[in-house]
């Protein structure tokens, strides 16, 4: 998003994904019941834009 939003400040935008701890950190962990929840909401949304 950071990249995008640069070049296009007045866009609205969203961002999304699993559940991150400690992100860029030695202790950085993921949730990972949580990339199965996002996969699962990524292919519905894509659906909806068939």
């Amino acid at each position: 998003c950071g990249l995008i939003g640069e070049k296009y400040p007045d866009m609205d935008m969203i961002s999304y994904g699993p559940t991150l701890r400690g992100v860029h950190s030695p202790d950085e962990r993921l949730l990972i019941k949580t990339v199965k929840e996002v996969w699962d909401l990524t292919v519905e949304f894509l659906k909806m834009l068939k």
